[in-house]
């Protein structure tokens, strides 16, 4: 089930290996977009807002572990490639306890701030008490949370991206399946909802670490693995912290957005939170692409096959391009059944609204798709400060440029989503331009 991106056919591969990570994003996302269904259906327009500004702040906290396991993952890849099992196994024991303690720390932090959480991201009064209900119980499945992320980033980077897909159709299924138990059963409200996600999380978090325990017995470690390395840790801090900055940045960047949509009321929130949701069905695939490349490139630059990288990236623009382009094509021709599927049909000028943000950002989905490529390229190449840069770059002109042109009242609501795209090219254009200067370095010997 592990596989060698040093040999063999690239496209082919690559595809193969993205496939399970695509599926299993897509299960994920298929939970969320049921999750909004059913609160927006049968809980009404405010448990949606509320919902869907929970959902945002806790893709920024789960962005910073997602970071650091993503991070950790690409110096795995890399010593995988190089056959380094016994710095492998050093890293795998080294990561574990330092991004478990990062993850002890955000859960207190968050738990006891909540109620200044609510007051900045300027939560209507008719919708902070549905939130901080949901939050309550939804922060106790972070630890969960890390325990699958780390465990899945472990098998991917050995090439095993099809485990990982096993518990998260799982978790999707069960979580959908609790959602209607709890919400509709039981009446148990957005509570039942949190409750629902918390449950399915810690069968996903748990199952898949005692997968990799009891089955691949090669990669677990031995007492001599348990010490302190300086070494081993500067290599993972280099990749997992930089990686980390990097997600929790863009997310970071999302949050506040996520403040300015709300300054415009409950109508432009749960547009904005059904919106959100087909956005990142949409365009969730060309990230897992990048992330797939990633492993990709990194195996083969820690093999030093630094042609057999070049050609695949090659293969793997073509690639997101012509999938980027067809996805773009659907979700601007169906944008309005899309949304009518969490809006109910009265809701007009919440449809109208949210309509207008899906053609707008679905028009340009492989900008989003480049930029998942360029991130995957760098992090593996040992240059996630790249990463951060691009990030800074196109969140940084999405929340200047959203909050410059929103108050404008010819512009208004319009300015946040017109602001993503622009945003998106910016850091295209960059991270593409680096790329060719360090080609050029490379071939010239500088």
């Amino acid at each position: 089930m592990q596989k060698d991106f040093t040999k063999g056919p690239i496209t082919g591969n690559l595809l193969q290996f993205a496939l399970p990570m695509m599926l299993g994003n897509l299960l994920q996302q298929l939970y969320n977009i049921a999750d909004t269904w059913i609160v927006g259906k049968y809980l009404g327009a405010n448990a949606l807002a509320a919902v869907g500004s929970s959902y945002t702040l806790m893709i920024f906290l789960t962005s910073i572990l997602l970071g650091l396991c993503m991070g950790s993952g690409a110096a795995f890849s890399i010593q995988y490639g190089r056959r380094d099992t016994e710095r492998l196994k050093s890293s795998l024991v080294l990561s574990f306890f330092l991004i478990a303690a990062v993850t002890l720390f955000l859960n207190a932090a968050v738990f006891f701030g909540l109620g200044l959480i609510v007051r900045v991201l300027q939560v209507p009064a008719e919708v902070a008490p549905l939130m901080k209900e949901y939050l309550q119980i939804i922060f106790l499945g972070i630890a969960a949370t890390f325990l699958y992320n780390y465990f899945a980033g472990v098998l991917r980077a050995i090439g095993n991206s099809l485990v990982p897909l096993i518990f998260l159709g799982i978790s999707a299924l069960l979580n959908i399946a609790l959602d209607l138990l709890f919400v509709l059963g039981l009446q148990a409200g957005v509570k039942g909802a949190a409750a629902a996600t918390v449950i399915a999380q810690c069968i996903s978090g748990f199952g898949i670490t005692g997968y990799v325990l009891f089955r691949l017995r090669d990669l677990r470690p031995a007492k001599r693995h348990l010490r302190w390395r300086a070494d081993i840790i500067r290599e993972l801090a280099g990749f997992s912290f930089l990686t980390s900055m990097q997600q929790s940045i863009m997310n970071f960047g999302v949050l506040l957005i996520q403040g300015l949509v709300n300054s415009f009321g409950t109508v432009v929130m749960a547009a904005f939170a059904a919106a959100v949701k087909i956005n990142s069905f949409a365009h969730m695939p060309a990230q897992d692409f990048g992330n797939a490349f990633s492993t990709f490139v990194a195996q083969n630059y820690g093999a030093g096959q630094h042609e057999r990288i070049r050609k695949g990236i090659r293969s793997a623009v073509s690639t997101a391009f012509l999938f980027c382009v067809t996805i773009s094509a659907l979700v601007c021709i169906f944008a309005r059944p899309l949304l009518g599927l969490f809006i109910q049909p009265g809701e007009t000028e919440i449809l109208a609204v949210g309509v207008q943000y899906l053609r707008i950002e679905g028009s340009c989905y492989f900008g989003i798709g480049l930029l998942a490529l360029l991130y995957g390229y760098y992090r593996a190449i040992h240059r996630p400060g790249i990463s951060v840069v691009l990030t800074v770059i196109s969140l940084g002109t999405r929340v200047v440029l959203a909050y410059l042109l929103a108050p404008v009242p010819a512009i208004g609501v319009v300015g946040i989503w017109i602001a993503v795209p622009i945003g998106w090219l910016l850091a295209d254009v960059t991270g593409v331009l680096y790329q060719r200067r360090l080609l050029r370095a490379a071939q010239t010997g500088r």
